[in-house]
C-alpha cells in the first residue's frame, strides 16, 4: 500500500515556474514507477510525465516536453514535477500516481494522491 500526498500547487502567471511535490508513505516507494497526470474541468484525466523506479528513465507528454521535468528522490520518498514556461492551458488539478509498470494511461497506476490545483492566469 502506498499513500500519496501532493503539494506545491497555486495561482501563477503565464511564463512563471512552479514545482509540485508528491510525498509517498511506505517502504517500497523505490520499487514503484511514478507518474503525474492532470485533469482540467470537463476534461478527462491526461498523462503528463512518468519516471522509472530508479529515476534514470523519463517520458513526457508532447504538450509539456521541454517545459516540465519529473524527478524523484527515493531517500525522501518524494517525486517532483518542475514546471516552467507555464501556460493558461496548463491549468488543472495535478495528480501523482504510483504503479508497478510504466504507462501513459490512468489504469496503469494503482495508487493516487488527492491532487493539487494549478491555475495559470494569462
Amino acid at each position: 500500500q502506498v499513500q500519496l500526498v501532493e503539494s506545491g500547487g497555486g495561482l501563477v502567471h503565464a511564463g512563471d515556474s512552479l514545482r509540485l511535490s508528491c510525498a509517498a508513505s511506505g517502504r517500497t516507494f523505490s520499487s514503484y514507477v511514478m507518474g503525474w497526470f492532470r485533469q482540467a474541468p470537463g476534461k478527462e484525466r491526461e498523462f503528463v510525465a512518468t519516471i522509472s523506479w530508479s529515476g534514470d528513465r523519463t517520458y513526457y507528454a508532447d504538450s509539456v516536453k521541454d517545459r516540465f521535468t519529473i524527478s524523484r528522490d527515493n531517500a525522501k520518498n518524494t517525486v517532483y514535477l518542475q514546471m516552467s514556461s507555464l501556460k493558461p492551458e496548463d491549468t488543472a488539478v495535478y495528480y501523482c500516481a504510483a504503479g508497478r509498470y510504466a504507462g501513459v494511461t490512468p489504469r496503469a497506476y494503482d495508487y493516487w494522491g488527492q491532487g493539487t490545483q494549478v491555475t495559470v492566469s494569462s
